[in-house]
C-alpha cells in the first residue's frame, strides 16, 4: 500500500494532445488482456448473471414484502455458534433491500454480455450473486451479531471481487487499500455496536432501539462518532474515501457498478439504523458534524472528479460528491429535528433518502456504460478515446441518460432529490439561532458549487469520450456492446427515466421507510410537488412533457425546412485555414479540466512538470514541449502518507524484536501478563 503507487504505475503525460508511444497512459488506461478479442459465451457467465438476477429478484420482492409490513422475524440460534442469526426485514431495511434488489437485476442482465468481451474468472463470476445476496443481509439484519457476520461477508465478498484481475500490480494495489480502509471501518463499527449493545444490556435491534435513548449522553455520543467513521468509510465520506478512486476503476464493470450504486449506500443505511434509529435524537453537533462532514465531501469529490482523466475514477469520485450530498440531507435533518423545525427536516429527509435511490439508478449506468466502452475499446483513458457516439450509438446515449441524471439538471434522475435538498437548506434558518444563521448560507454555496461543477464534470465525460473524433486507433475502432449489456444499461436507464419525471412512484417507499425514523418525509404528488412549510413547487412531469413536445417540434419543424432547402451544395470546409480537422484541434479532457485545475490548485495539489527539449547547438529554439501533470488524491497525500511513515517506522522498530529467540518470545508474554495483573489490580482498587 504505498502512497506512491499512482506516481509509478500511473504516468500520465498531458501535453493537450493524446499521448503517444507505451508509456503513455499506462495504468490510467488500465486496458484488459483479453478486452480486444470476444470470445464465445460460457455457460458459467450465463449462469452467474442469472443467479445474480435471481437474487436480485428476490431481494426486491423481500423489500416490497418488508415496506408493506408483510415480513416476520426469522430466528436460527444453531446455524451460528453463541451468536445465532436474527433476520427482520424492517420498512427501512426493505428502502434498501428494494435498491439492492434493482440494482442487481440489470448487473445480471449486463454481466452475461460483459464476460464474452472481458473474460472474468469463473471466482468473479461465481462470487458475483454471493455479494449481493451478503448485501441483502445487511438490512436484514436484527442483532449485533448478525449485522456484524453479514457486514464482514459483504467486505469479504467485494474484496474477492475487486481482485478479480490480481495478477496487475495495480490491481492488487488497490485491493490491498481497500482491504486496510474497509477493515479499519469495520473495527470502528464493532467497537460502536459492542459498546451500544453492552450499555442496552441486550445485543438485538429492538431492545436497543427501546434502550438507546435513555443511555449517557457520553456513551450515545461516542457510538454516533464511532458508527460515523465505521459507515462513513464505506459510504466514501473524507477523509476515509481512498479505497474508492483506487478499487472501482481496478474492479470489473458490474462489480463496480454493485460497488458504488448499492454498497456504498449501506453505509447511509448504517448511518440511519445505529445513528438515528437505534440511538434516536441526539444532540444538534450531531446533524452539524455529518452536515460539515457531507459538504466537504461533496466538494472535494466533485472536484476530483473534474479534473479525472481515468472515467472509471471520475465516476468513483462522483460517489463521494453524492454520499456527501447524502449526508448534508442527513445532517439537515437531524439538525432541525433537534430545533423543532420537523416540516423542514421532513423535507431534508426526503431529499436524503431519494437522493439515495435516484444515485443508484445513474450510478449503476454510468458504470455499465464505462463498461461497454472499456469492452468495445479497451481504454478508459478519456484523452485517448472521442468519436465513440458514431461507432457506439446506444452506449452514447445511455451514459448520456446516466450523465444527466449525475449533472442534477432538470429532467435527470439527481434533479428533484437535489431541488428538495436546496429547499431544505433555504428555509432551515431558526430564528435567533446563530449556528444555523452561519452554516445555512455556507451549505448552501456548498451544494450550488458542487452541482455547477458537477455539470462540467458530466459535460467534459460524455463530450470527450463520444463526440469530437476519435484520439486512438482504439477509439477509431471501437465495438458496439452486445445485446445483454445493452439490455441491462437501458433497464437502469429506465429507473433513471422514472426518478425524474415520475419520483411518485417511489412515494410510498420513502414514506414506510421513514415511519422508523423520528425525521418524517414530503408526500410526493403525482404532478406537482408542494412542500409543507415553505413556498416551493416543482412538475417534474410537466417538464418532462414540456420537453418532449419541444424536441418533437424541432423534428416536425427540420423535417419541414428541408423539403424546402434548395438542393445541397458540396463545399470546401471552412476551419481557420485548416482543410483538414483533427484530434489536435480538440480539447482533450486535461486541457478541458485546465481552467478548473488552476482555480483549484491549492486543494487538487497536482504534480505538474514541462519538459522542453531544444536542439543541438541552440539554447533559443524549441524542437517540442511536453506538459505533464499527475494527479494525486490531496486529501491522501497529506493524511495517509504520514501516517503510512510512522506505521512503517513502527513496523521496523517491532521487526528488531523479532529475533526467533523462544525464550524472548516467552519473556514478551510473562511481561504483558504482569502488566495486565498490575493494572487490574488498580482498577479493582
Amino acid at each position: 500500500m504505498n502512497p506512491d503507487l499512482d506516481a509509478r504505475t500511473d504516468p500520465r503525460e498531458r501535453s493537450g494532445v493524446p499521448a503517444t508511444g507505451p508509456a503513455a497512459g499506462k495504468a490510467d488506461i488500465a486496458t484488459a488482456s483479453s478486452g480486444s478479442r470476444p470470445v464465445p459465451p460460457r455457460p458459467s457467465a450465463v449462469a452467474s448473471g442469472a443467479a445474480t438476477v435471481a437474487v436480485g429478484a428476490a431481494g426486491l420482492a423481500a423489500g416490497v414484502a418488508a415496506l408493506t409490513g408483510a415480513t416476520r422475524p426469522i430466528r436460527l440460534d444453531a446455524l451460528v455458534p453463541l451468536l445465532g442469526i436474527q433476520l427482520h426485514l424492517t420498512p427501512l431495511g426493505g428502502l434498501f433491500a428494494v435498491l439492492i434488489g434493482a440494482v442487481a437485476i440489470p448487473v445480471g442482465i449486463y454481466t452475461v454480455g460483459y464476460a464474452r468481451a472481458e473474460r472474468l474468472p469463473r471466482g468473479a463470476l461465481g462470487m458475483l450473486p454471493v455479494f449481493v445476496a451478503a448485501m441483502l443481509l445487511v438490512p436484514a439484519a436484527d442483532s449485533v451479531g448478525t449485522f456484524l457476520v453479514a457486514w464482514e461477508l459483504m467486505a469479504i465478498s467485494s474484496l474477492v471481487l475487486v481482485l478479480a484481475d490480481h495478477r496487475r500490480t495495480a490491481v492488487r494495489a488497490a485491493g490491498a487499500f481497500y482491504a486496510v480502509l474497509t477493515h479499519l471501518g469495520f473495527i470502528a463499527i464493532l467497537l460502536a455496536l459492542v459498546l451500544l449493545a453492552a450499555a442496552a444490556g441486550t445485543g438485538d435491534f429492538g431492545g436497543i432501539a427501546a434502550a438507546g435513548p435513555g443511555l449517557p449522553t457520553g456513551t450515545r455520543s461516542a457510538v454516533f462518532l464511532l458508527a460515523l467513521a465505521g459507515f462513513g468509510s464505506k459510504a466514501g465520506l473524507l477523509p476515509l474515501h481512498a479505497w474508492l478512486p483506487r478499487a472501482h476503476p481496478e474492479a470489473p464493470s458490474p462489480v463496480s457498478a454493485l460497488m458504488s450504486a448499492a454498497m456504498v449506500a449501506l453505509g447511509c443505511y448504517g448511518l440511519l439504523r445505529i445513528g438515528v434509529q437505534l440511538l434516536g435524537p441526539g444532540p444538534r453537533w450531531w446533524g452539524l458534524t455529518l452536515l460539515a462532514l457531507g459538504a466537504v465531501s461533496a466538494l472535494f469529490g466533485v472536484l476530483s472528479a473534474s479534473v479525472a482523466t481515468d472515467l472509471k475514477r471520475l465516476l468513483a469520485y462522483s460517489t463521494t460528491e453524492n454520499m456527501g450530498l447524502v449526508a448534508v440531507g442527513l445532517g439537515v435533518a437531524m439538525t432541525l429535528g433537534s430545533s423543532g423545525r420537523h416540516d423542514v427536516a421532513a423535507i431534508a429527509t426526503t431529499a436524503a433518502l431519494l437522493h439515495l435511490l435516484a444515485h443508484a439508478a445513474f450510478k449503476a449506468l454510468g458504470f455499465l456504460s464505462a463498461g461497454a466502452v472499456l469492452a468495445g475499446t479497451g481504454l478508459r483513458d478519456l484523452d485517448r478515446l472521442g468519436g465513440l457516439a458514431r461507432r457506439m450509438p446506444a452506449t452514447a446515449v445511455l451514459f448520456g441518460v446516466a450523465a444527466l441524471g449525475a449533472s442534477g439538471l432538470p429532467l435527470g434522475a439527481g434533479f428533484v432529490s437535489e431541488w428538495l435538498l436546496l429547499q431544505g437548506l433555504i428555509h432551515s434558518p431558526v430564528p435567533g439561532d446563530q449556528v444555523l444563521a452561519l452554516a445555512v448560507p455556507l451549505t448552501v454555496g456548498a451544494v450550488a458549487l458542487t452541482t455547477g461543477l458537477g455539470v462540467v464534470t458530466m459535460v467534459k465525460a460524455f463530450g470527450v469520450a463520444f463526440l469530437a473524433r476519435p484520439r486512438s486507433a482504439a477509439a477509431a475502432d471501437a465495438r458496439p456492446a452486445p445485446v445483454s449489456m445493452l439490455a441491462g444499461m437501458a433497464l437502469a436507464a429506465a429507473g433513471c427515466l422514472v426518478l425524474a419525471v415520475a419520483p411518485v412512484a417511489v412515494g410510498p417507499a420513502l414514506a414506510g421507510a421513514a415511519g422508523e425514523l423520528p425525521l418524517g418525509v414530503v408526500r410526493l404528488e403525482p404532478v406537482l410537488l408542494r412542500l409543507p412549510g415553505a413556498a416551493g413547487t416543482v412538475a417534474p412531469a410537466v417538464l418532462g412533457a414540456g420537453m418532449l413536445l419541444l424536441v418533437l417540434l424541432s423534428v416536425l419543424i427540420g423535417r419541414r425546412g428541408s423539403r424546402q432547402r434548395p438542393a445541397a451544395v458540396t463545399v470546401p470546409l471552412w476551419a481557420c485555414g485548416a482543410d483538414q480537422l483533427s484530434p489536435r484541434m480538440q480539447y482533450t479532457a486535461t486541457s478541458f479540466a485546465e481552467p478548473l485545475q488552476r482555480v483549484f490548485d491549492g486543494v487538487l495539489r497536482p504534480d505538474t512538470d514541462v519538459q522542453i527539449d531544444r536542439p543541438a547547438g541552440s539554447p533559443y529554439q524549441i524542437e517540442r514541449a511536453v506538459y505533464r501533470t499527475r494527479q494525486v488524491d490531496s486529501v491522501e497525500r497529506q493524511l495517509y502518507r504520514p501516517v503510512l511513515h510512522w506505521v512503517r517506522a513502527l513496523a521496523g522498530w517491532v521487526r528488531r524484536a523479532h529475533t526467533g529467540s523462544v525464550h524472548l518470545y516467552l519473556a514478551y508474554g510473562g511481561l504483558g501478563l504482569l502488566v495486565v495483573l498490575v493494572l487490574g489490580l488498580v482498577v479493582a482498587r
